[in-house]
């Protein structure tokens, strides 16, 4: 099986024709997180126009920040409401800021502390704790992308923190044709991935979020291990070549990190957001990869 990657497309980049026509390039991702001012039926169709599939990254049950918030003198508004038993803690930038939420009211939480700097809209927020409920799960901003991909012929969606067939089911009933990548990012989604496999969808090792949701960074082995087995053409995604972003040279650990990912299987790869805003970066990324699995296979 050869190499693909499918590439994050900032909405207003002036580089897409350059990075469509890259070997590697299978298909874009549209992160639906990202501001736009065209309607989303236009952004839709503006970037299908360079030939490659475009995903629709939904955002699903995934916490994130709505509004800015300058804790612990603001109280935080999440996307959705939740409930769980508190003091508990919840991570920021990746996993890298841990701070104490004190009190839930639907969807707003008071943190303790921190983080000490401004919280800004769209941020995740990651609260790993058995207790936590999370309601709903298709946000405002899912379905109007929704209803924009019916009006503009698309069907290829990505599936944020899928964790039971209700969530694939509910894409259906608004998209019966729906293709579906399903982005495991949680306990509860290795959970699924174990009980239904590919059946209902390919998989992805989302690894931006699962990395801090398996709590002991090592576990995230078995996590990538539990995937790939379970879908053999599973995708995996996010912290690839992460090291150019801030470096023209790639680190080695970026570098043994992929090979590693190569030589377990792993044939499909996803370019998150960051490597992706610029065209220098990511242009090295696709072909790191492609040098890199030129070594491995």
């Amino acid at each position: 099986m050869e190499i693909k990657a499918i590439v994050t497309i900032p909405p207003y980049t002036d580089f897409i024709r350059e990075i469509a026509d890259h070997p590697l390039v299978a298909g874009f991702r549209l992160n639906t997180v990202m501001p736009i001012h065209e309607t989303q039926v236009e952004v839709l169709k503006r970037i299908s126009q360079y030939g490659k599939p475009v995903w629709v990254d939904l955002k699903s049950r995934q916490l994130r920040v709505v509004g800015a918030a300058i804790p612990p003198f603001t109280d935080v508004e999440l996307s959705h409401k939740i409930e769980v038993n508190t003091p508990v803690n919840a991570f920021f930038s990746d996993g890298n800021e841990c701070v104490r939420i004190m009190s839930v009211n639907g969807n707003r939480i008071i943190l303790e502390d921190g983080p000490k700097r401004l919280i800004g809209p769209g941020e995740s927020v990651n609260i790993i704790d058995p207790s936590l409920k999370i309601e709903g799960t298709l946000t405002s901003t899912d379905l109007s992308y929704l209803e924009a991909m019916q009006i503009a012929g698309l069907n290829k969606i990505m599936l944020s923190y899928v964790e039971s067939a209700e969530d694939l089911h509910q894409i259906k009933r608004y998209l019966p044709d729906a293709q579906l990548i399903l982005k495991i990012e949680t306990i509860r989604g290795l959970a699924f991935v174990k009980k239904h496999k590919n059946q209902l969808g390919q998989l992805m090792a989302a690894r931006g979020d699962l990395y801090v949701e398996v709590v002991r960074p090592h576990r995230i082995i078995h996590a990538l291990n539990t995937i790939i087995q379970a879908d053999p053409q599973a995708f995996v995604a996010s912290r690839i070549f992460d090291s150019l972003v801030h470096n023209p040279v790639p680190s080695s650990a970026d570098i043994s990190d992929v090979a590693w990912l190569i030589s377990m299987g792993y044939r499909n790869f996803l370019f998150g957001d960051l490597i992706c805003l610029r065209k220098d970066t990511i242009l090295e990324g696709l072909n790191l990869l492609n040098a890199v699995a030129g070594q491995v296979l």
